[in-house]
């Protein structure tokens, strides 16, 4: 202190902390001539004095003035070390950088004109305080005053200056910085780094693609901001680094697609198109590379799909279709378990608000979630097959999706699992299983999923499971339903057009009649389903034994509306022949007395009653009596059978009627249908007991399963 008191003149020192500018510059250069001599002689520890005094007697003042002319001195002592002055600089440029963060904003002011005529002069070795320099002008960038801000401006193109011809300079050491901030909402900030990234990116010595995964996520944080010069920016800044990314030989794709994928969901439109078009681009230049990742990948594509933004789903679909493609090998760290499990979570209502899942806005992702599952399917059964626990029964459940296509797809999926036995069985039964918990599943769906798995796992094999789970189905209120809408299907459907022509050889062809006979067991439960098959396998002697065995019990609203679809089915191409058949009426006696036994069960009011008889009125006449109903008939492939007094069916002639025992049928027949008897009874006395107790006048009573189930029957009928 005292070496500095004798070197520089007291005047000069009064004038440093003057209240005017012009007095404190003036005051400098004197500073700076005193500094020049003493450097040119040596003396540099009288130059150090000098520095500790405008240091602690100036810069880290109480007084304004005096804090001014200390940095203005301190700028001066540089200036006069000219190149000498990298070995002050620790004692230098510390008290101008704790200035930066004065309260009074002249101060600031003087500190960034301070820091940058010593920039000036000591450029490279600059170098070593540019972390602190770097921190101190980030917060400057967004000071309150303007003059600061643009003080610090100028002071910061002059370093990016220094640093881009510098070889001192250590991205390893300014990224941590970098990263700290870049996730700060200030918008002068973001304009401030993003400048800084973009510097720095275009030095030829600088690596900063590898470092891109420290700092990309800030940069698409920015692409959502309210300045649409900061968005631009980014942008920019965006763009050329996938740009070097595709020219790049070496890039670490993994750690930023795991930011990418983040991205992908983000509330911004503009940011998710961004990073769905960067996955796009990762996906063609290294889809081997993102192997390990596909999970996290094919999670954020499927919801895009779905985006209301066109743009966003045209890159998605072309994204989604470019990982299909490629053929994962398992050695290469391919999850089936990871990617099955997005598949099944965007397929169905585990994605995002169950709401949004299930509407039809996302059914182009379900669509494609099913697509993947088929997929891995087809590539990694075995291991797929793994987890089949864990899929199945969402499988099963998501045939209640609202979209036909959805529904459709989910099916290929089942019939893929079904290939192998046990897995057709599983699948039939839980089938049965959710169509007995929802009624309206079976109502409203019940046809579209029946029918194509006929096409899709063979009809024949499809009807043979379900008419033996039926066989002993429990629920006989659910099994009458459920055969009802299985015969409907056999009746109408193209899909089934095989199944009709192997059931009309029921009585020439084995395979016919092992088929028929496997039908009747599960067909039992609704009479009407009985008499359809057999017009249908035209074994119209016992269809005509059948309607003699209904009994008063059978003969109910149900059965009624029932017995009017036959009866218009009866006008349909499937029963085609069985209506030709009627110009031989010598040749088809049991047919006749079928259908008159059919139209003696109907209202004579009802349409369903003047169609038939419209209908058989136009058949050619023909005298029948009882003894042509007791011969067969040239040309007959089988021999009548007849309907004795005890209800026994016996058989004239010597042919078997292709091995059908129509006796042991009949009593199956009735069996069930006792069965259904005891269990309408127990109901209607169930229903009797509960309207006669007392009832609390405050609580409402709840509607019944079956009166509702009666009730839903009844309206389809009427309509």
């Amino acid at each position: 202190m005292a070496d500095a008191l004798t070197v520089i003149p007291a005047a000069v020192l009064r004038n440093l902390s003057d209240k005017l500018y012009e007095k404190r510059k003036n005051a400098a250069l004197d500073v700076e001539g005193i500094v020049k001599q003493l450097a040119s002689n040596g003396e540099h520890h009288k130059i150090t004095a000098v520095i500790n005094l405008l240091t602690n007697e100036f810069t880290y003042s109480s007084q304004v003035n005096q804090r001014k002319g200390g940095l203005i001195g301190l700028a001066a002592v540089t200036v006069g070390l000219t190149s000498e002055a990298a070995q002050h600089l620790e004692q230098i440029v510390p008290p101008v950088l704790n200035s930066f963060s004065d309260q009074d904003s002249k101060v600031r002011y003087h500190a960034c004109e301070a820091l940058y005529n010593i920039a000036k002069v000591v450029r490279g070795d600059f170098i070593i305080f540019f972390n602190q320099i770097f921190n101190a002008l980030c917060k400057l960038s967004a000071d309150s005053d303007g003059e600061v801000q643009s003080a610090a401006h100028l002071l910061d193109r002059l370093v990016k200056d220094i640093v881009t011809e510098s070889d001192q300079f250590s991205i390893e050491e300014f990224i941590p910085l970098l990263r700290e901030r870049m996730n700060v909402l200030n918008p002068f900030v973001r304009q401030f780094l993003v400048g800084w990234i973009t510097v720095l990116d275009s030095v030829p010595d600088i690596d900063m693609l590898g470092f891109l995964p420290d700092f990309l996520d800030g940069l698409f944080n920015m692409l959502s901001d309210s300045s649409h010069e900061i968005r631009q920016q980014a942008d920019s800044a965006l763009s050329e680094f996938l740009q070097e990314i595709k020219n790049s030989p070496s890039v670490d794709y993994g750690r930023m697609a795991e930011i990418l994928v983040q991205r992908a969901g983000a509330p911004d439109e503009f940011t998710r198109l961004t990073a769905i078009t960067w996955i796009n681009e990762f996906v063609k230049l290294s889809g081997d590379q993102l192997v390990p990742y596909y999970a996290v990948i094919l999670a954020a594509i499927l919801p895009c799909i779905s985006d209301k933004e066109e743009k966003i789903r045209v890159v998605a679909r072309d994204t989604n279709e470019e990982l299909l493609a490629i053929k994962a090998d398992l050695a290469e760290a391919f999850d089936v378990e990871a990617v099955l499990s997005i598949a099944r979570r965007c397929s169905f209502s585990d994605l995002g608000k169950v709401a949004r899942q299930i509407s039809s806005e996302w059914e182009a992702t379900r669509i494609e979630a099913l697509h993947w599952i088929s997929t891995l399917l087809n590539r990694y059964r075995t291991e797929v097959l793994q987890f089949l626990d864990d899929i199945f029964d969402t499988l099963v459940k998501a045939l209640s999706d609202p979209s036909d296509a959805v529904v459709l797809l989910v099916l290929d999926v089942h019939a893929c699992i079904a290939k192998d036995p046990q897995h057709f069985r599983q699948l039939v039964v839980f089938l049965v299983h959710n169509f007995r918990v929802d009624n309206s599943l079976l109502e409203k769906r019940g046809a579209l999923i029946i029918r194509r798995l006929c096409v899709l796992l063979n009809a024949e094999r499809v009807y043979r499971e379900l008419s033996t789970i039926l066989e002993g189905e429990s629920d006989l209120d659910f099994a009458s339903l459920m055969v009802q809408a299985l015969n409907l299907i056999l009746l109408t459907s193209w899909e089934l057009s095989e199944i009709r022509d192997l059931l009309k050889q029921s009585l020439v062809n084995p395979a016919g009649k092992d088929l028929y006979v496997s039908l009747y067991a599960s067909w039992c439960h609704s009479p009407m389903a009985i008499l359809s098959l057999c017009l249908l396998a035209q074994t119209y002697q016992h269809a005509s034994v059948v309607i003699h065995s209904l009994g008063e019990e059978d003969i109910n609203t149900k059965f009624l509306v029932q017995l009017d679809k036959l009866i218009r089915l009866l006008e349909t191409p499937t029963f085609t022949c069985l209506r030709l058949q009627l110009l031989e009426p010598g040749r088809h006696i049991w047919l006749f007395k079928t259908l008159y036994g059919l139209l003696m069960l109907l209202p004579q009011q009802s349409p369903a009653f003047k169609i038939l008889k419209t209908r058989l009125k136009a058949v050619p006449s023909y005298p029948f009596n009882g003894e042509q109903s007791k011969r067969t008939l040239p040309g007959n492939p089988y021999q009548f059978l007849h309907h004795t007094e005890d209800g026994n069916i016996t058989v004239d002639g010597g042919n078997s009627h292709n091995g059908i025992n129509f006796a042991a049928r009949l009593q199956q027949f009735k069996q069930m249908q006792h069965q259904h008897h005891v269990h309408w009874k127990t109901q209607a006395l169930s229903r009797k007991i509960s309207t006669s107790l007392p009832k609390d006048p405050q609580r409402q009573e709840e509607p019944r399963l079956s009166d509702v189930a009666t009730s839903r029957s009844s309206k389809r009928g009427s309509g």
